[in-house]
């Protein structure tokens, strides 16, 4: 087992599972705002405080990992790692500004599903990164990766039929910029998903 390697006032497992579960929770914040249209300040404020939180984690996992001698992967890895995972919350709280900033009180089924899938995404990222404590766990950790890759395949999908649909019906200029920028902020969220799980997939065949 991995964690048999760390010292033991130092788990970067514990980094990454925090900062993962966290990201959900934002995802699923994120769902919530634009599936209901309904009080934007408060869920966006909470979602600010959720990215706060992970870049805390992130700073906290960059500052153990300089004072660490012996690390359970490499260390550029777990740099790499945290670096995405927290790139994540900082789209998802782009997006969430700029509905706030805009004044966008109208949600449309693209954001929707958009972000459905961004949390199906996010927390697909949870479930691998909670196995990789243990390789015995590798094939369902592998398994997640594969999964992810296909939900930003869905994401990619959606983001190039919503721009499209903009293009073609909408005819304010300047909502078309507006949706355009969340549409895109999303979806390089879930991108971001997928550098994450390209990295544990690394890891896994590395140490399997």
């Amino acid at each position: 087992m991995l964690e048999k390697l760390l010292p033991r006032e130092t788990s970067f497992f514990d980094f990454f599972e925090r900062h993962a579960a966290l990201t959900v929770e934002g995802a699923k914040e994120f769902l919530s705002l634009v599936s209901t249209g309904a009080n934007i300040e408060s869920k966006t404020r909470r979602i600010k405080e959720i990215e706060h939180e992970t870049d805390v984690i992130t700073h906290q996992c960059v500052e153990a990992l300089h004072k660490t001698f012996i690390t359970p992967i490499e260390r550029d890895v777990i740099h790499r790692l945290i670096t995405k995972m927290d790139d994540v919350m900082d789209f998802v709280e782009a997006a969430s500004e700029r509905i706030a900033l805009y004044g966008v009180t109208e949600m449309t089924p693209e954001v929707k599903d958009l972000a459905d899938v961004l949390v199906r995404a996010a927390q697909e990222v949870e479930r691998a990164l909670r196995g990789l404590r243990d390789m015995k766990n590798a094939p369902m950790i592998l398994q997640k990766c594969i999964d992810i890759n296909r939900l930003e395949n869905d994401a990619d999908a959606i983001l190039r039929a919503a721009v499209a649909r903009l293009f073609r019906e909408e005819k304010d200029p300047i909502t078309v910029i507006k949706w355009k920028e969340i549409y895109e902020n999303l979806e390089t969220a879930t991108d971001r998903c997928e550098d994450v799980a390209n990295i544990i997939e690394g890891v896994v065949l590395e140490h399997a």
